[in-house]
């Protein structure tokens, strides 16, 4: 089975999303809430993995604040855009099958939307995939709208089986407060520091 990403994105659908956030840049549209956000939670340095990067635009931001990033997506357009940020690792990979060499990661950011797109079904083992990729204590942030039908009721269940727990939840990546009718969910949650289950 496709994601929901494959399943309702074509190849000219990916070159549009790219063209439009070149537009949003270009009219100067604040680029990087989700890099700042994620920047304050890391140490210096940090070792990140940007699960379904897209374009590479947050974790080319990460970089440049001095973090590095391996940054992975499905979709071959997108990463073709994100092979142009040379300061980042970029691989073809699906987040449910996960296989990078290496040691863990400190953190893992999934902006974007990147969890109401993964295949129906999917997620608790994708979050699984993630939790095996951080070290001990390390640190997931994710953002995803709650208009789709994976709910954040249902995110918070899935990080609890996977080892995880849910620290921080806001309703914006600006770090506005959590409310039940926000549009958006933000959540940073972290691998429990022994490795055992959360």
């Amino acid at each position: 089975m496709s994601t929901r990403w494959q399943a309702e994105r074509s190849a000219d659908d990916s070159r549009a999303y790219i063209e439009r956030f070149n537009g949003l840049e270009a009219s100067g549209a604040d680029m990087h809430g989700e890099a700042r956000f994620v920047d304050v939670v890391l140490a210096r340095g940090s070792r990140v993995l940007d699960a379904g990067c897209g374009t590479g635009r947050v974790g080319a931001e990460l970089a440049r604040r001095g973090h590095r990033v391996t940054a992975v997506d499905l979709d071959p357009v997108l990463l073709d855009e994100a092979r142009r940020h040379p300061e980042l690792s970029v691989h073809l990979a699906d987040l449910a099958t996960l296989d990078l060499p290496g040691d863990p990661f400190d953190a893992v950011v999934a902006a974007g939307n990147v969890m109401v797109f993964l295949e129906p079904g999917s997620e608790r083992r994708v979050l699984a995939a993630i939790a095996a990729y951080l070290r001990p204590g390390g640190v997931f942030v994710a953002g995803f709208t709650t208009r789709s039908a994976y709910r954040p009721e249902q995110f918070e269940s899935d990080l609890i089986a996977a080892g995880m727990t849910l620290e921080q939840r806001f309703a914006t990546w600006d770090l506005r407060p959590w409310h039940d009718d926000a549009e958006w969910f933000v959540a940073v949650a972290c691998r429990a520091a022994d490795g055992a289950r959360a």
